[in-house]
């Protein structure tokens, strides 16, 4: 494997705490140095100047479809569209057709990645068997295939018992259980988020308390049984409160946020425009304001993008029959910068803490009984690179997604900032 030398780029490691111009040196698909004025000899040269350099992104949270939706999107087209958004690792949740629920399943997709998949691709196993709620699925055989983490996402577990053992279960097996927080009797026939909007279109709403109800439940179960708890696509502002009072109390309790959910409120939606329904829904101002601060304050620990894509036969429909749920990939970055760090909300070792190190610490990415360590640019750690910038601008056309569906509300956004070039293991698999 060629050797690869990323010249003269601000290298931002917030595991290490580098900050500063800097050469990255990546040979046999790891990182050999970082530091000024490295050489290699054969090595392939990049040259970031004016560009940062940063520990290849995590994505953590998203749906590739495959086994069972390939026409709205495959492990293949997921992954490049997952390179194009500058994500050098994706996540994909299990709610697939037959469900990820065992090692066979896990196993295809790992194989199926391994063979067609640019990046890497970490399955995330379900919690109960058909993610129906009832059953425990074989959560230590899933790992042993190489599962990351459990949750029933799309499918919240309605039953706290089953919740409880859940949890019992992964603490014994090292793994985080990530939970779509929803109490479905509350949320039930809901299309948009409850509040004047959904008065004022007339559409059927979904409760805040929906989904904190359901975090305030797992989170006293977290206390109860030890085990480590990460609430996916928090989008309400008393969730946020409460997840921030567990880490207070010293919880191993975690959450992430999607670009969506804090680049957009219900008062944005285009009225009856179906590429504004996701699940959480777009919540208030208000939700939108506490999701911002909610990551200053670092009650929340990652973004990721919970890319769902859905073909235009079943997203194009009306807005109560349609399916939840849009693309994300290929706009976190750009959505990122604008909300966050443009208008000074966190700094650049922020914005790439939320992509790099978090995300691998939750997952236990960050350790090397599974490979090289990724999350970080320290000797020996994965070579995965994502090069971004601040300042390039440019506009998203969804037609030109590397994603099979093309259900995005960013359509024709012009962004001030964006990926430049992803690499995974020292080879440049994407290059704006």
């Amino acid at each position: 494997m060629p050797a690869l030398l990323i010249k003269n780029g601000r290298v931002i490691d917030p595991a290490s705490g580098h900050d500063g111009i800097a050469d990255v040196w990546i040979e046999n698909g790891v990182v050999k140095g970082v530091g000024p004025g490295l050489t290699a000899h054969g090595a392939s040269v990049f040259d970031a100047t004016d560009l940062i350099v940063s520990p290849g992104f995590i994505d953590m949270h998203v749906h590739l479809r495959e086994p069972g939706f390939e026409h709205a999107e495959t492990i293949e087209s997921g992954s490049r569209a997952a390179a194009a958004g500058g994500f050098t690792s994706i996540c994909p949740m299990p709610n697939t057709s037959p469900v990820n629920d065992s090692a066979t399943v896990t196993s295809y997709i790992v194989e199926k990645a391994r063979r067609h998949a640019i990046v890497n691709v970490f399955p995330i196993g379900a919690i109960t068997k058909g993610s129906t709620g009832e059953e425990l699925a074989a959560i230590g055989s899933m790992k042993e295939a190489g599962a990351v983490a459990i949750s029933d996402d799309g499918r919240p577990v309605m039953n706290a018992r089953v919740m409880r053992r859940a949890m019992e279960c992964a603490l014994s097996f090292g793994l985080p259980v990530i939970n779509h927080c929803e109490d479905l009797h509350l949320s039930a026939g809901g299309d948009m988020h409850e509040g004047l909007e959904s008065v004022r279109l007339g559409l059927r709403g979904i409760p805040g308390v929906s989904e904190e109800v359901m975090v305030a439940r797992d989170i006293l179960l977290a206390e109860l049984t030890g085990a480590r708890y990460h609430v996916a696509h928090i989008s309400s502002k008393h969730a946020v409160e409460m997840v921030g009072f567990a880490k207070a109390r010293g919880l191993a309790v975690t959450s992430e946020v999607t670009p969506h959910h804090f680049a957009l409120s219900d008062t944005d939606m285009r009225p009856y425009d179906s590429n504004y329904k996701m699940k959480p829904p777009l919540r208030s101002v208000a939700d939108v304001e506490r999701m911002i601060e909610g990551v200053v304050e670092g009650a929340i620990d990652a973004i990721a993008t919970d890319h769902a894509p859905h073909p235009g036969s079943e997203k194009m429909q009306e807005f109560e029959q349609c399916p939840f749920g849009i693309l994300g990939l290929e706009t976190a970055i750009g959505l990122t910068l604008e909300r966050l760090f443009h208008n000074g909300r966190i700094t650049l070792a922020h914005f790439v803490r939320l992509f790099t190190v978090n995300p691998a610490g939750i997952l236990n990415l960050d350790r090397t009984d599974r490979g090289p360590a990724r999350g970080t640019l320290a000797a020996g750690s994965a070579g995965d690179v994502t090069v971004f910038s601040t300042e390039r601008e440019w506009i998203y056309d969804v037609n030109k997604s590397f994603s099979k569906s093309r259900n995005s509300p960013f359509d024709g956004k012009k962004f001030r900032g964006g990926p430049v070039a992803t690499v995974v293991a020292g080879e440049i698999v994407w290059q704006a």
